[in-house]
């Protein structure tokens, strides 16, 4: 089976062909951590989380490395160490700032479903040369600059992007078309408006690192060509990330690396997702609707979160909405019951099923550059065939675990998001009240409330209690 990937450098499908198919090798931009994440940071983390699954499905789990580093220094993060922590040095606040946080984006994400990376490593780890020799980022600036790539001016270190012929390939920007405007920044110790930093300047109460040309940070780019190189190569296979990144970002790690080490290309492939929307407007917190992971796992399952983000092809834009989530509940639920049963089959009763491939059509949806909407299709495909006595009912709980929708022992009450949880304990406690007051109308309205939530209450001479529709 064939796997085919959009390329945005190439703007073409084409067959994926790892450099080594015993080791292939992908790198996806991780977050800065300074606050909680939102749902479009999710976006990518479950979209590359599904093709980790699906390349070492095809290649084998230990034949595929995955590298999604975080980012611990930038000036977001002093600007938020400072807010939090006014009576600390601003390093230890740095510090309690970069640690709580990246703490709350990994219980976020495995709260998502999403397998751990092979490597996570820091941006703070790989700025000065390494005892183990690994790629660092001061060694990549002077190479760049004995390279005749970059060059000293205004008390920084910049890359001279005339020094590449193709630089913007990735974006489709020349730099001809590039002058100072209102997205270039304009400094008169650059030869180009474009040329973009690989090192500043730091002040006495900011982070920095001794370095050949003073004390010092670096600029965001050269984090992820150092970290990226570190674990994966000069070149590797895959480079991720969401849509946004494309410039500058992603353009300016291909001309630090493609120079610094004197490769054709920095990744084979570059792979990125579409922006999201909430119910139809860009996010935003002026606009009220800048939605985090962790507000959102108080209302919904984790599961709910990623089915819903999967019901949409990667590429295209995804609108956020009360309305999707509800349906994404209802079908995920629906899934859930009939895997906690197919669960309790016992074991000789499924040895019975021939030993087959158990879900080739999902896998040849996502070999179809992530055709995640396809794979869930197939998906309901398996579970009508269960419903109706047809189907092998492993396949049906193996597709699922394939994407990260469903794990052994897995119980929707016990992991219904807390801050549902309340929701249907409130509205249950005031069912009561109205029962208690004989006004069955008011009752009658919560029951159906409870019922459109997919809860079934139970009134009892002990008293009411409820669970989840099966």
């Amino acid at each position: 089976m064939e796997l085919r990937l959009y390329d945005t450098l190439t703007r073409e499908k084409r067959a994926f062909t790892p450099i080594d198919a015993n080791n292939v090798r992908m790198y996806v931009c991780g977050p800065t951590v300074y606050d909680f994440a939102h749902i479009g940071n999710a976006r990518p983390v479950i979209v590359f989380d599904v093709l980790f699954r699906l390349l070492r499905h095809i290649y084998g789990e230990n034949h595929v490395t995955y590298v999604r580093n975080i980012t611990d220094v930038d000036d977001k993060i002093n600007d938020r160490a400072l807010r939090d922590y006014p009576g600390l040095p601003l390093n230890e606040a740095i510090r309690k700032v970069t640690e709580k946080t990246a703490d709350q984006f990994q219980a976020d994400v495995k709260a998502l479903g999403c397998l751990p990376p092979t490597v996570q490593p820091r941006a703070t780890e790989f700025v000065l040369p390494r005892p183990d020799g690994k790629t660092d980022m001061v060694t990549l600036i002077k190479e760049l600059i004995a390279r005749g790539h970059a060059y000293e001016a205004g008390g920084e270190v910049l890359f001279d992007t005339q020094s590449m012929p193709d630089y913007g390939a990735l974006s489709g920007r020349k730099l001809e078309d590039q002058q100072a405007g209102a997205r270039v920044a304009v400094d008169a110790h650059k030869k180009h408006p474009t040329d973009f930093v690989l090192w500043k300047q730091s002040s006495p109460e900011e982070p920095g690192w001794d370095s050949p040309w003073g004390r010092g940070r670096p600029g965001w780019h050269i984090e992820c060509s150092a970290m990226s190189a570190a674990y994966l190569g000069t070149m590797f296979d895959i480079h991720g990330g969401g849509l946004d990144l494309i410039f500058p970002h992603h353009e300016n790690e291909i001309a630090q690396s493609r120079c610094a080490h004197g490769t054709h290309a920095m990744a084979n492939y570059w792979m990125h997702n579409g922006f999201l929307q909430v119910e139809g407007e860009k996010m935003s917190k002026s606009l009220g609707n800048f939605l985090t992971i962790r507000e959102l796992l108080t209302d919904w399952p984790g599961e709910v979160l990623r089915l819903n983000m999967l019901k949409t092809h990667y590429r295209s834009p995804i609108d956020w909405t009360l309305k999707g989530l509800e349906e994404s509940y209802r079908i995920f639920r629906e899934w859930h019951d009939l895997a906690v049963s197919i669960d309790k089959i016992d074991l000789e009763t499924l040895s019975a099923y021939p030993k087959r491939p158990k879900f080739p059509l999902v896998v040849a949806a996502l070999c179809d550059d992530l055709n995640s909407s396809m794979a869930i299709a197939e998906v309901h495909k398996l579970r009508n065939l269960m419903v109706h006595g047809s189907g092998d009912p492993t396949a049906f709980t193996d597709a699922l675990r394939f994407l990260g929708l469903h794990h052994d022992n897995y119980s929707l009450v016990e992991n219904l998001a807390e801050g549902k949880k309340r929701e249907v304990e409130k509205l249950v406690a005031e069912r009561t009240a109205a029962r208690a007051r004989k006004d069955f109308k008011e009752s009658d309205r919560i029951r159906d409330e409870l019922a459109a939530m997919g809860v079934v209450i139970k009134d009892s001479k002990e008293g009411t209690t409820w669970e989840i529709a099966r």
